[in-house]
């Protein structure tokens, strides 16, 4: 291989890729915007042909590089192309789209919490990156690519559009509004299924927000129809590409754990069962390259409202059948889809991951609508940022544990895959009692946490500053009742 003399410096290999369909194994060229097989309309993974050359460096080699270029100043490898040559090695310097996205922080819980569920857990906070969420690491590979194949074919205008249910549509929007010309945002929203802060990020950038009547999978529905049968970029799970930046997110977990992974045991929410699906692919890589020397054990996470990856699981071997459900109401928003389109990548490399990890190293848990937000509020009581999302995860630890399918000797990794502020609307829905009686959740007194008026409106009228201070300097004194030093 042709790498550079320094891991600060931007890689000099070149890679070819293709798509391969998990349905009928038909082959395509990387060169072009496919999203389905147009044999058999079954779902893509993307392939490097020259993966094998990457052999000709061993597993300590490829660390050394991978923890070289963290100081790296080069903007192109400051986020998810650290791992240049295991993402998109086609791509050009030129082409990487970099927003400050990646390299989101591992925070180990506090020891009270830690104490609490029984067990040493971390959460890794995705919602820390530039659009709040975990789908910036696949828009920054879906755009970079899109930039490199307008860039060859000198598209002169390229719609970009994706449905959602606010996370994808935020980091879309804004990844087209920074790259601009030639590219377009276009999201699907369905109506009223989407938070106001959510709603607010696609049309802050800038994109053309269009709402459907329904819930994701009929928005979803129609993103596919447009995809098949006019030049747009899909840029939903089902776009390989995201799916290959989303890998960063068990790279950067290796790293942060210094490669060694045998005792991690990771939480992911399934939803679309993109993000899974990228985790899975990105830890069989590094282990085919020798970079890690075990696979963590990965546990998908779905609620009891949209759980048809669960309910395939749970049914024995041999007996398993697809089927996808009728969602009901979630506070897991983005983990809302009855028929997620990442199934038969989920389900591939499964059994790609059982073979080499052993039966137990993936998992699927179901959970309940209140476990999910005790779960999230409790962890955000001691000092966590965790979205719904995140909430789901601790909830599905804690079964995980209750069920004896994980030990208080493994290290937990729990994704929160959105900044907490995006579902702050559920936050006070929980604190007022205030949930519609189809999401079966009802506040936990311990929990729930709501502002105290200490004097009347009318106590500020009329009176000087210093006055009211020392009303409302007494007010605060007789309800934490101090003591005078």
């Amino acid at each position: 291989m042709d790498f550079p003399s320094s891991s600060h410096q931007f890689p000099t290999w070149r890679g070819r890729m293709e798509y391969v369909c998990l349905g009928c194994g038909a082959r395509y060229p990387g060169d072009s915007l496919l999203y389905t097989c147009p044999q058999c309309k079954g779902v893509f993974l993307l392939e490097s042909l020259d993966f094998d050359q990457l052999k000709t460096r061993n597993g300590a080699e490829w660390r050394a590089l991978f923890d070289g270029r963290a100081g790296s100043r080069v903007t192109a490898l400051r986020g998810i192309f650290r791992y240049y040559e295991l993402l998109a090695p086609l791509l050009e310097e030129e082409d990487i789209v970099y927003l400050g996205e990646g390299l989101t922080p591992i925070v180990e819980a506090s020891p009270v919490l830690r104490n609490a569920v029984g067990l040493p857990f971390a959460y890794k906070n995705d919602g820390q990156n530039p659009s709040a969420s975990f789908k910036d690491r696949g828009m920054a590979c879906a755009f970079s690519y899109l930039k490199w194949l307008c860039r060859r074919n000198a598209w002169d205008e390229v719609l970009t559009v994706c449905a959602s249910t606010g996370d994808t549509s935020a980091a879309a929007a804004l990844y087209a509004a920074y790259v601009g010309a030639p590219l377009k945002s276009v999201v699907l929203l369905p109506y009223g299924k989407v938070t106001p802060q959510q709603l607010s990020q696609p049309l802050g950038s800038g994109a053309t927000v269009l709402e459907l009547p329904g819930v994701f999978d009929d928005c979803m529905k129609v993103v596919e129809l447009l995809a098949e049968n006019y030049r747009v970029a899909l840029l939903n799970s089902k776009n390989s590409w995201r799916i290959l930046g989303q890998e960063s997110y068990a790279y950067e977990t290796a790293q942060w754990y210094g490669w060694d992974t045998g005792g991690l045991c990771l939480f992911v929410p399934i939803g679309n069962a993109g993000n899974i699906t990228a985790i899975m692919s990105g830890f069989l890589k590094m282990l085919d390259l020798g970079i890690i020397s075990q696979l963590p054990r990965i546990f998908g996470v779905q609620s009891e409202h949209a759980d048809p990856v669960w309910r395939y699981y749970a049914a024995p071997e041999g007996q398993r059948q697809w089927q996808p459900v009728t969602v009901s109401p979630s506070v897991a928003q983005a983990a809302m889809i009855g028929n997620p389109v990442s199934f038969p990548r989920v389900r591939h490399l499964a059994e790609r991951f059982t073979a080499l990890g052993g039966e137990k190293a993936f998992q699927v848990i179901q959970v309940t609508e209140q476990q999910i937000m005790d779960a999230m509020i409790l962890a955000n009581r001691y000092g966590h940022i965790a979205c719904t999302q995140g909430g789901e995860c601790l909830a599905g630890l804690c079964n995980a544990l209750e069920q004896g399918l994980i030990s208080t000797e493994e290290h937990a990794v729990l994704d929160a895959t959105a900044h907490s502020l995006k579902f702050a609307g559920f936050q006070d829905m929980y604190f007022n009692d205030g949930f519609p009686p189809e999401y079966g959740v009802t506040p936990e007194p311990g929990l729930a946490n709501r502002p105290e008026l200490l004097l009347p409106e009318e106590a500020r009228q009329g009176k000087e500053v210093v006055e009211f201070a020392r009303l409302g300097a007494e007010a605060v004194v007789e309800r934490l009742k101090l003591q005078k030093k």
